[in-house]
C-alpha cells in the first residue's frame, strides 16, 4: 500500500482544513488507516484512525470534538476534517495504514505516507 498525504496549509486559529490520504492498491479497502502528527522537537504523535469499513473511529482527547475521520472506498482515500483548529495543531501530519486487528494503536501502523504541513497561525 501507498499513501499521498495532502491538502496541508496556513490558516488562522478556528479555520477548517480537510485533509486527504490517497492510497494506491486494490486491498487498500481492507486496512485501516490512522493520521499522525509531528510538531517541530516533539514526538510523532497518534491523532486517530478509522478501521477498514469506516464503521468505527478513535481519537485522542486533544482533537476529540474537534476532528473527524472518514473514508471513501471508492476513491481509496481516508480524510481528516479538521474544524476550530489552534496554534497546538501545527505539525507535519502523516497517514499511515496497517492491515492489523489493533488499529487504535499507534505501534500497528506499517505503511507510511508523506506529511503534509499544518501551520494555525494565532
Amino acid at each position: 500500500v501507498q499513501l499521498q498525504a495532502s491538502g496541508g496549509g496556513l490558516v488562522q486559529a478556528g479555520a477548517s482544513l480537510r485533509l486527504s490520504c490517497a492510497a494506491s492498491g486494490r486491498t487498500f479497502s481492507s486496512y485501516a488507516v490512522g493520521w499522525f502528527r509531528q510538531a517541530p522537537g516533539k514526538e510523532r504523535e497518534f491523532v486517530g484512525g478509522i478501521n477498514w469499513s469506516g464503521v468505527s473511529t478513535y481519537y485522542v482527547d486533544s482533537v476529540k470534538g474537534r476532528f473527524t475521520i472518514s473514508r471513501d472506498s471508492a476513491k481509496n482515500t481516508v480524510y481528516l476534517q479538521m474544524n476550530s483548529l489552534k496554534p497546538e495543531d501545527t505539525a507535519v501530519y502523516y497517514c499511515a495504514a496497517t492491515g492489523g486487528p489493533n488499529w487504535r494503536r499507534s505501534r500497528e501502523y506499517d505503511y507510511w505516507g508523506q506529511g503534509t504541513q499544518v501551520t494555525v497561525s494565532s
